[in-house]
């Protein structure tokens, strides 16, 4: 989406005093997504003068995958070396990774968990095929990599980070077919469009598609607590 920017106008000097102060105008050059738009919040939020808008794409969502990549983005954290050790006068430095995922990175999660359709499906997959907890894990990593608004995060983000996931991950590339079975039964004419999508959001996320094993455990380690961290293959095998 085009970006909006605020710009004040300013009155020129003038020897009289003036009491009228003129208010900003916005200049906007775009729309914003009208109710029609599948899974996609309707009604911008509130955002301060001068804020970039993010990307939306949904499944009307007509954007080329190459314009994401053309849009300005929020700078990629950078990774730290610490002091792991000191002995004598040698000193040992770790490389420590910069985490991208934020706390509102697992609200969006939260929030979504609390779909009744995505509630259904997590119900639906007994057997953890496509919904463990390493793999829900990815989905928020997903999350804070695509670059959108956390409330901009809807019910097709979720299974297209899900999608991704597997896609990554498993060897057995049969159970992400679920996926399509669970959202479009046997219609196969929406699934060239889910696919579209999967590529918009690899492109948003400029192919970082990886998840290391320590991030994974980071996320968790957020919310040891939460529930979807007890899907785990393991237990039930």
């Amino acid at each position: 989406m085009a970006s909006g920017q605020a710009h004040p106008l300013f009155e020129e000097e003038s020897p009289q005093p003036s009491t009228s102060v003129q208010s900003p105008q916005v200049v906007a050059d775009d729309e914003v997504p009208g109710p029609s738009v599948p899974w996609v919040d309707p009604s911008p939020q509130p955002q301060s003068l001068g804020m970039k808008k993010k990307t939306e794409w949904s499944e009307e969502s007509e954007e080329e995958p190459e314009e994401e990549l053309e849009l300005e983005r929020t700078p990629e954290p950078k990774d730290t070396w610490v002091v792991e050790m000191l002995c004598g006068l040698k000193m040992k430095l770790m490389r420590k990774r910069a985490s991208s995922v934020l706390p509102e990175h697992h609200e969006a999660f939260n929030r979504l968990l609390e779909d009744p359709v995505i509630q259904k499906f997590l119900a639906w997959d007994k057997d953890l095929r496509v919904s463990d907890k390493y793999l829900l894990a990815m989905v928020i990593a997903y999350f804070s990599r695509a670059g959108l608004f956390s409330w901009q995060y809807q019910r097709i983000h979720f299974f297209l980070a899900l999608y991704l996931a597997s896609d990554m991950e498993e060897d057995n590339q049969a159970p992400k077919q679920d996926i399509f079975s669970f959202l479009y039964g046997k219609d196969y004419s929406r699934r060239p469009l889910f696919h579209k999508l999967r590529y918009q959001l690899i492109c948003s996320m400029r192919w970082r598609m990886w998840v290391s094993p320590e991030e994974m455990e980071e996320i968790q380690a957020y919310d040891p607590e939460h529930w979807v961290w007890a899907r785990d293959r393991a237990l039930i095998s």
